[in-house]
């Protein structure tokens, strides 16, 4: 018996949140009061199918070495694709090392990420997340969600490598004032860093596949990217919610270094299962659109983040996407007569319309997707 997901139902973005006296500022949660409070507010309060927990079991996934890939070691390089390959058909799932990100860029990141979380209240609400959009501050994803809150702050803003000026940099200025053009910078560097990354991932996500191994470095070159900065705050109750409920991402691959507190668990042979932090590693997962372009050959990683009593802990998160109008469809050499095809054609714009404005991501949102798509625009079908 699978041990998910009674989340009953999905949380559909229909109403406005409930009210918790005392503890928001202009629709906002402030954790600095919540975690003054003995008890749990129940808004934060998750089903017991999403809350149960296994005995403490690490997964085994696989560690990939890059630098076989970057000194053109063939054999290294197979052998990468081979481990890459292994974990994607069973749960979407994988570390790599010898990545080539300087750790002093990594640390960097990490720093400016505290700092802005620390920052007055009253600072973080200037670049609060307006209602509908993505990129700014968020508490609790509270603007959008009524029940099953997340206990945890977020940053969010977005990166587009073929832009000419440095968009991560300008935003920065523009949202908290030019006294943060350094932070800018940094996580400029960073997300060109990660895409990158993130390119080097999709040569070998194509070779373990076994099409033309620049198929997705080309199909994600012009991509549009998602960064995210992740603050867990210690929770008195920590039995009773999470800090990210269970859910597979929407977006192609994730790219995320977590600091060194832990929390992060995935869903594999039937249970969950934490991934311990390793410093020189980047935690990598397939999703939803990856697994779209995969024609359903590569499992959406299903994941999620438990929070504690003790330790705050935070993590940076890079969502690789398509260009936003690019047909999301997987390459010839996946699709046969005796593998037809699983999924429609769609585009990424739609599928993030629909998880920003209609649908909270879950295991079940890919299926969703399409039936929304079906009934609002039965046009593209």
């Amino acid at each position: 018996m699978s041990l998910l997901l009674d989340s009953s139902t999905n949380t559909h973005l229909t109403c406005p949140p409930m009210e918790l006296k005392g503890d928001r500022e202009n629709g906002v949660l402030l954790f600095d009061s919540l975690q003054k409070q003995a008890n749990l507010p129940t808004e934060f309060v998750w089903p017991q199918g999403d809350l149960v927990r296994t005995q403490e079991e690490e997964l085994k996934e696989p560690l990939v070495d890059l630098a076989g890939f970057y000194t053109g070691d063939e054999l290294a390089t197979t052998h990468a694709a081979e481990l890459i390959r292994t974990a994607c058909l069973n749960h979407g799932f994988f570390q790599v090392i010898n990545h080539g990100i300087d750790a002093n860029l990594i640390s960097a990141a990490h720093d400016e990420m505290n700092v802005f979380f620390k920052l007055p209240i009253s600072k973080k609400l200037s670049v609060r997340r307006k209602p509908g959009g993505v990129w700014g501050y968020s508490g609790a994803h509270s603007d959008r969600y009524t029940s099953k809150l997340p206990w945890k702050e977020t940053l969010s803003f977005g990166y587009q490598g073929s832009a000419s000026h440095p968009v991560v940099v300008d935003y920065f200025k523009s949202s908290l004032g030019k006294d943060f053009e350094h932070t800018g910078w940094v996580y400029q560097s960073y997300c060109e860093a990660m895409k990158e990354l993130s390119l080097v991932i999709m040569e070998l996500l194509a070779i373990s596949l076994g099409v033309d191994r620049l198929y997705y470095r080309k199909y994600f070159k012009d991509g549009s990217s998602i960064m995210r900065c992740n603050y867990y705050p210690p929770c008195n109750e920590p039995g009773l919610t999470l800090g990210t409920g269970p859910h597979c991402d929407p977006t192609s691959i994730t790219i995320l270094h977590q600091d060194q507190v832990g929390g992060l668990e995935v869903f594999a042979n039937n249970k969950w299962q934490g991934v311990r932090p390793r410093p020189d590693a980047f935690v990598i997962n397939i999703g939803d659109t990856f697994m779209a372009l995969s024609n359903g050959k590569y499992k959406s990683c299903l994941h999620r983040a438990v929070v504690n009593r003790e330790s705050e802990r935070r993590s940076l998160v890079f969502f690789v996407c398509p260009k936003e109008d690019k047909v999301v469809r997987p390459p010839q050499d996946l699709v046969g007569r005796e593998v037809p095809r699983k999924y429609p054609d769609f585009t990424w714009s739609d599928l993030f319309e629909f998880t920003q404005k209609h649908y909270r991501a879950d295991v079940t949102t890919l299926q969703s997707f399409f039936q929304w798509l079906l009934s609002s625009k039965p046009s593209k079908f």
